[in-house]
């Protein structure tokens, strides 16, 4: 069976990493997207400066004439020393095509020589030259994928003598992409662990850690060794761990004062509370007159209610320890000898202060914190 602590971890991880699988997959398909989209304008501002420059350097009419593609008076066939001009300041890939061959090319065959004379895609040509559209997007050229964009060339009469092409190799858009993709990858996958390290670490110190010293407690309290349970309690935390924590506390503490007042019931007494068993409690009536001020307090008929938290039995029995002992105890003195909590003898303590009746002295050291001392106010201070 899987423990608190195993479950969490899976369940983090699992989380984590469904929440980071989905966020890579998510921003790899609009990065993709945008990277496409950011392609396509290149090219489409590419092209439009290509065939800007083509005018400027060479004024006329695209047409053909035996055989041959000319721009004005300058023929294109062959005519490289423009497309390779132009693919210098754009970075793309350039052609002129004559209908649907090419003429001018910086498209290079696999033996290293120019594409001259290829033709281009049927899927182009359909679109470009048969239905005088532009054609934006990917094509195949020379037998590779390219983020394309061509136009169609008219002559003087509208009619289309042929193709102007830019575009990116699609190897070079996927190395870029796949590059971008690694390191937003990276960037995920730290970021993914430092996440998972630091719910890891939250998770054991704000539930697992506090978890386990209360079964550690509690484990004491289902042996019967109340006297040294005392679960460990931020004052200003508000979860529902602390709360278990101080419900067990209390809970501690009315056990212990639920056996002393069965050990009173029975006539039994012990040296644990000032008195060897046996040995009859003498009341005096000074003594009498503390229990019933603190009865008055428990009961609400003192000038304000106890405390939340502190019960009578736990009072009565702290009183009892105090009336049966002369001179000043500190608290570990008082815990040890009534198997309470030193945290729970300072809170008693503290309210009996504030009631007037036990009074404080300091005890200073040379060194180290000055050690408090209680002492029981013998006369009523009322």
């Amino acid at each position: 069976m899987l423990s608190i602590k195993h479950k969490m971890t899976i369940h983090v991880v699992a989380t984590i990493l469904i929440l980071a699988i989905s966020f890579m997959v998510a921003t790899g398909i609009q990065f993709k997207k945008t990277a496409v989209l950011a392609a396509v304008t290149k090219a489409e501002s590419d092209i439009a400066m290509g065939l800007a420059l083509l005018d400027a350097k060479y004024p006329g009419s695209w047409h053909v004439e035996n055989d041959f593609l000319y721009k004005g008076q300058v023929r294109m066939n062959n005519n490289n020393e423009i497309v390779d001009f132009i693919s210098s300041l754009t970075g793309d890939t350039c052609t002129i095509f004559m209908a649907n061959t090419r003429v001018a090319t910086t498209i290079m065959k696999e033996t290293g020589e120019r594409a001259i004379g290829t033709h281009s895609s049927d899927m182009v040509a359909k679109k470009v030259l048969s239905e005088g559209a532009e054609y934006r997007g990917e094509a195949e050229v020379v037998g590779e994928k390219y983020q394309t964009a061509y136009n169609p060339l008219y002559d003087e009469k509208g009619n289309i003598v042929g193709m102007f092409y830019v575009g990116i190799s699609k190897k070079f858009f996927d190395k870029m992409f796949y590059d971008s993709l690694l390191s937003l990858l990276i960037v995920g996958v730290v970021l993914t662990a430092l996440v998972f390290l630091g719910t890891l670490y939250f998770s054991q110190r704000v539930i697992i850690g506090p978890l386990k010293i209360l079964t550690a407690e509690t484990q004491k309290f289902a042996k019967g060794d109340f006297c040294s349970l005392s679960m460990p309690v931020e004052k200003e935390s508000k979860n529902e761990i602390v709360e278990l924590a101080k419900s067990i506390n209390q809970m501690g503490e009315w056990v212990q004062a639920l056996s002393h007042q069965i050990n009173l019931a029975t006539g039994k007494t012990s040296k644990d509370f000032g008195v060897e068993a046996g040995q009859k409690t003498e009341i005096i009536p000074e003594q009498e007159n503390l229990l019933k001020k603190s009865v008055a307090v428990l009961k609400g008929s003192w000038d304000e209610q106890l405390p939340k938290g502190l019960n009578e039995v736990t009072l009565q029995q702290i009183l009892t320890y105090l009336m049966n002992n002369d001179g000043s105890l500190s608290v570990s003195e008082i815990a040890e000898e009534i198997k309470l909590t030193k945290v729970t003898v300072r809170r008693y303590l503290d309210y009996l202060e504030k009631c007037g009746m036990v009074k404080v002295d300091m005890q200073y050291g040379p060194v180290g914190r000055p050690l408090k001392l209680y002492t029981l106010v013998r006369s009523d201070p009322i």
